[in-house]
């Protein structure tokens, strides 16, 4: 009874709420439904509901293969990690030299300029890189007078995603961080210039640790896809090449070859378990680190 009178009392708020608790909840919740299709040999005929179980043969069909599997989860941990690394410290970085250092005059400028490239879909990028390093009429080798036929050359991929990915993902990124940077008192770099602290030491004093659980933070919430990548970025930007597998094949991108080759989507089903319930283990340990080193950086 007190949660209705609760409830009532704040019904001003609970109404405003209720849209977005609506979209979360037919969205991310009802759709969770559609696991159960891990566990079944599905069959368009009988639907969800009425196809067969089959226990954990289409997990057993993800492991069947243990080279590929090995190497697709090796490329997707790697990825992660590159990405996540490099992308943060750009992101920091370039915060910083916004509100701090260079480019502090057209700061709002700078923003617009960098956020563009997220409304760029991977189909168009596509084509962008292509330009670029297409061995035949390629920005790169035209330019530099090279020959290089990088479609066919997997070692080079992991630099050359790494690229795409800081150009499309880290001017988006870093307005996270400006934001934490605003709201920082003004009087403490005040207080900091007058004891005679220069720019760079009020940079490492007081940006920095200020930074420091938003970074927290965003590191926790990544660790839960650790085992998803971005699809468009793997499999439209390599144009699905089979000679680059070895080094741009990740998790997602493999399910969805496996999609268009057979149309198993109790394998799907399966893949999407696998990733999610392995990135919920690795946050809740993320977590769990952070709580015991530093409780009030912890997500909970």
């Amino acid at each position: 009874m007190e949660f209705l009178r609760n409830t009532w009392r704040h019904r001003a708020h609970v109404i405003m709420a209720l849209p977005v608790f609506l979209i979360l909840f037919f969205i991310m919740y009802v759709p969770m439904a559609g696991l159960v299709m891990a566990f079944k040999a599905f069959d368009y005929t009988k639907g969800i509901w009425g196809s067969p179980w089959c226990g954990l043969q289409n997990f057993e069909f993800l492991l069947a293969s243990k080279s590929t599997f090995l190497s697709i989860t090796k490329n997707t941990l790697f990825y992660y990690v590159l990405f996540t690394a490099v992308g943060t410290l750009l992101n920091v970085i370039l915060a910083i030299a916004i509100d701090q250092l260079l480019f502090k005059r057209m700061a709002k400028t700078m923003q617009t300029l960098m956020i563009i490239p997220v409304f760029i879909s991977y189909a168009a990028v596509q084509f962008i890189v292509y330009a670029f390093i297409s061995s035949d009429t390629g920005l790169i080798n035209n330019t530099l007078g090279l020959n290089v036929r990088f479609y066919s050359q997997a070692k080079l991929w992991p630099w050359i995603l790494l690229v795409v990915k800081i150009w499309k993902d880290t001017g988006y990124g870093s307005v996270l961080y400006m934001s934490v940077l605003s709201g920082i008192d003004t009087s403490l770099y005040e207080a900091a210039e007058i004891d005679g602290a220069n720019k760079w030491q009020q940079i490492y004093h007081i940006t920095i640790p200020s930074l420091i659980p938003m970074v927290t933070v965003m590191l926790l919430l990544s660790v839960g896809n650790v085992m998803h990548s971005d699809t468009g970025l793997f499999y439209q930007v390599t144009r699905n090449s089979g000679i680059l597998y070895s080094t741009t094949q990740v998790i997602d991108s493999y399910v969805l070859n496996q999609i268009f080759k057979n149309s198993n989507f109790g394998f799907t089903a399966a893949t999407s378990f696998f990733q999610s319930v392995v990135g919920l283990l690795l946050m809740l340990l993320a977590n769990f680190t952070v709580r015991k080193i530093e409780p009030e950086d912890a997500l909970f």
